[in-house]
């Protein structure tokens, strides 16, 4: 199986590209992210694309940027999508792997998008039983995943976990109501090290400021590893 993997930057992105290698039975071919086109940024990630590049350049796999406008029309997103999934079919992938947690709906969302496009979806990383990313979050932490939060909701969310690390510390203060894995957006990630990557990406944590309504948190490459 030859697989598109949609690439948040994040950890759950991470630890799928990690399960998948894992079976031993699927290739990554690609990296896929939608990122803002005028901010180059990942859509509600807020990262920046040369960390982007990085992360795809320590996994070992082409990235394939779909640039969107933003704000960004559904019919739009969609068709930029589609594009992507022809070019993909065309360079014979057979799979598009996605790090989804527990949302059914989005599930069934991809399903319907890809059925019929010569690309069946995969969901590695999906468990909607009682406490799964209770115990995944603490996997991911235990087998040497490193993230830092980007992304807070506020309104869910307290600010001051924006630029945290995504760690058993975090996790031990998280409030109850908050998803520990945060697959209902209550914050975003971006990955630097873990066993998905041939080496760390070296990051720094810039400023944090407040935009449409969310917390962002910069991260940039260090100056060593930018000038390479």
């Amino acid at each position: 199986m030859k697989a598109l993997a949609s690439w948040s930057s994040g950890k759950d992105s991470a630890w799928m590209v990690h399960v998948l290698r894992q079976r031993g039975d699927v290739e990554i071919g690609a990296l896929l992210t939608t990122v803002n086109a005028s901010a180059q940024r990942v859509a509600m990630h807020g990262v920046r694309v040369e960390v982007l590049e990085a992360q795809a350049a320590a996994i070992g796999a082409p990235l394939w940027i779909v640039p969107i406008p933003y704000p960004c029309a559904n019919d739009v997103y969609e068709r930029a999508m589609a594009e992507a999934v022809s070019r993909a079919v065309r360079e014979v992938f057979t799979h598009a792997a996605f790090g989804d947690l527990f949302l059914a709906d989005i599930r069934t969302y991809r399903e319907e998008r890809l059925a019929g496009s010569g690309l069946t979806p995969l969901f590695p990383i999906f468990d909607s039983g009682p406490g799964y990313t209770q115990r995944l979050a603490r996997t991911m932490v235990a087998a040497g995943v490193r993230a830092r939060i980007t992304c807070v909701n506020p309104t869910v969310l307290d600010r001051r976990f924006a630029g945290r690390e995504f760690d058993a510390s975090l996790l031990d203060e998280l409030p109850a109501s908050v998803d520990p894995c945060a697959e209902r957006g209550e914050f975003h990630t971006c990955a630097y090290d873990g066993p998905m990557f041939s080496a760390p990406v070296p990051i720094a944590t810039g400023i944090t400021v407040e935009r449409d309504g969310y917390v962002f948190t910069d991260l940039c490459l260090t100056p060593s590893a930018s000038s390479v």
